[in-house]
């Protein structure tokens, strides 16, 4: 394979609430990465770039209340009569530079406050259209950059200021839905594959309020309440996605920004040694049934995931398939597990086309069942959590079995608070290997087989570095 078949460009959403570090992350990502010998690619925001040349809501709405006033005047005096008094007696809507007090985007929130009533009426029309035109530039920005990135000579990282599906956190799902359908837009593929991996900066208004401020930012009034829900919006707004990573405010600034830019070095599979102090890990654990009621759950996505194991050329190394789909759209990963130096593993994973992931099938290892699970995605305590429910077929040892797994820093009583209260956790079961997914998914009898893998190194219990965090390697999955 030469050197233009190995390089690699990497699409990067960086993402977050109000005053979450994104601008600071992403310099810091930049200059590391160049560091590296990497081309880096910065996509702006394309909200500021829009606000920022002129645009303000404060205008949007003047123009259809107008229009309206005119269509009431023309039609019934005292209808126009009517709606003069009345917008006459609404406390007038507070603006900041031209925007809503509230926020810079959001549309439905907006009419809650007395002071904004007057600033919703006839807003939808024009604000609607404008989140339209916004994403519709926001795909060919961002196209551009991902074609500088694929005739790049270099290894490329692309790192979008947000990304597509942020701007659903703002418009409620009606509208939404019914501005995917007018545009042929699949949302499902703009979320899952658009993009490699999504980081969500979680806002200093939630775990770091000292440090919040909005000053230094000119298209951003949020007090810190309303921050906090904006940050729980946008961080929702990706759920689902396959490498949606969180990262919170448990540790210091600096240590916040090294554990986003170590969380996209593991991704990539770059060992980058002890440049950068992380404690988080990956935690798992047994959770009995039943299910709860859907609505015992948050906001949630869920999705129909298959895995199948290939075959290898020695017992370090795993290789497995990956289909994962919602409403009958589909993305295809391949996965390569396998041990590097100092006690560490490594995940290579790359995106398929649907030709090539029926290819690759050929290669399915018949020692390994093939995996079913229905995978459930949501945020809770501001972690974010993946839970699988095995489903049949499958080896009866999978039979019934949910397993929740999230990243954190906390231990003990710590970390038992951020647990979902609405689920029956058994029992931390991190690092065992009965419940790899390789030794699950095995045909022969664990007591009757060699291929049973306690670990992809030669000790028992070794330190590993997964999704940027270090945690116990037992059996080769964490």
């Amino acid at each position: 394979m030469d050197a233009i078949e190995e390089r690699k460009v990497y699409r990067l959403v960086l993402t977050g609430g109000p005053c979450g570090g994104k601008t600071t992350g992403q310099s810091r990502l930049c200059t590391f990465f160049e560091n590296l010998g990497w081309k880096v690619f910065r996509v702006p925001e394309t909200a500021t770039i829009l606000l920022s040349g002129g645009i303000k809501f404060a205008d949007l709405v003047a123009d259809e209340d107008r229009s309206k006033k005119k269509v009431h005047e023309t039609t019934s005096g005292t209808t126009s009569t009517t709606a003069n008094v009345s917008a006459a007696t609404k406390p007038p809507p507070v603006f900041k530079d031209g925007v809503p007090e509230h926020s810079v985007i959001d549309i439905d929130k907006i009419t809650t406050c007395p002071r904004c009533m007057a600033a919703a009426v006839g807003k939808v029309g024009d604000v609607y259209k404008f989140q339209e035109n916004l994403l519709r530039t926001m795909i060919q920005i961002e196209n551009t950059y991902f074609e500088l990135g694929r005739t790049s000579n270099k290894n490329c990282l692309i790192i979008c200021d947000r990304g597509f599906m942020d701007a659903s956190a703002y418009i409620s799902k009606e509208k939404w839905d019914r501005m995917m359908r007018s545009n042929n837009w699949n949302p499902v593929e703009l979320r899952d594959n658009r993009y490699n991996q999504i980081i969500h900066m979680v806002s200093a208004a939630n775990g770091a309020e000292q440090f919040y401020a909005t000053e230094e930012h000119s298209c951003r009034s949020e007090g810190v309440t309303l921050a906090r829900e904006l940050d729980y919006k946008a961080a929702s707004a990706w759920i689902g996605h396959p490498y949606f990573d969180v990262i919170d405010n448990s540790t210091d600034f600096e240590n916040k920004v090294n554990r986003m830019i170590e969380c996209v070095c593991q991704k990539l599979g770059i060992d980058i040694g002890d440049r950068l102090s992380i404690t988080s890990r990956k935690v798992k654990f047994l959770v009995s049934g039943p299910m709860p009621a859907d609505t015992a759950f948050p906001a949630f996505q869920d999705f129909e995931v298959v895995h199948h194991y290939l075959q290898c050329a020695g017992p370090r190394v795993q290789a497995r398939l990956r289909k994962r789909g919602q409403n009958g759209r589909w993305s295809y990963i391949h996965t390569i597990r396998r041990p590097q130096q100092h006690g560490q593993s490594i995940e290579v994973r790359t995106q398929l086309s649907h030709r090539d992931y029926l290819n690759m099938l050929t290669q399915q290892d018949d020692a390994h069942f093939t995996i079913y699970k229905k995978r459930r995605c949501f945020l809770v305590n501001n972690q974010y959590f993946q839970m699988d429910i095995y489903k049949e077929p499958s080896h009866p040892r999978c039979k019934g079995l949910i397993l929740l797994e999230t990243y954190t820093s906390l231990t003990g009583d710590k970390l038992k608070a951020i647990l979902p209260k609405f689920l029956n956790i058994v029992k931390e079961v991190t690092g065992q290997p009965d419940y790899s997914m390789f030794n699950l998914s095995l045909r022969e009898d664990w007591n009757n087989t060699k291929k049973f893998c306690y670990s992809l190194h030669d000790q028992d219990d070794v330190d590993v570095k997964t999704n940027g965090h270090t945690q116990k390697m037992i059996n080769g999955k964490a």
